[in-house]
């Protein structure tokens, strides 16, 4: 359970620090290239990887659902949401609005057992759970407070 705890803080920070280098490469580059440079870096990053810590075993596939040989695609539309999602709103405001959807759905899909999930029985406290974060984004978007300042170029 702590393992499982601190590996999700840690995928948490990095997708978090992840987001805003793509964001600054997005301000050179543009989308696509973003999108493409971001997924060909992380495909040689699996790929070696996967390389020096499975082996063969990288090439042996299961056999799986034809519709999950897209998760790839789906990644694509991930980045490119996230890019502009994070340009036009900024980026703890994007990412909020991101993970509370995420959240929505991973508890919609969960308790209907969809894509092959094991059915998790739907309960108020997670509905309430989702509503507080929900909230949460309100409250940090239209709570006000000072605008931010632009940030200091670094030289």
């Amino acid at each position: 359970m702590i393992m499982g705890l601190a590996l999700a803080l840690l995928a948490g920070s990095l997708v978090s620090l992840q987001n805003i280098f793509n964001s600054k490469v997005n301000e050179r580059a543009g989308s696509w290239t973003t999108t493409t440079y971001v997924l060909g870096t992380g495909f040689l990053a699996s790929l070696i990887f996967g390389l020096i810590f499975e082996g063969k075993q990288l090439f042996s596939w299961q056999q799986m659902q034809p519709w999950y040989y897209f998760s790839g695609m789906i990644g694509v539309c991930v980045v490119i949401c996230l890019v502009r999602g994070i340009r036009l709103l900024g980026p703890t405001y994007a990412i909020s609005i991101v993970l509370s959807a995420q959240l929505g759905f991973a508890l919609l899909w969960d308790s209907l057992g969809w894509l092959g999930l094991t059915r998790v029985p739907f309960t108020m406290q997670q509905l309430v759970g989702v509503l507080v974060i929900v909230g949460g984004v309100l409250v940090f978007k239209l709570g006000g407070g000072q605008k931010a300042q632009e940030p200091a170029k670094m030289m």
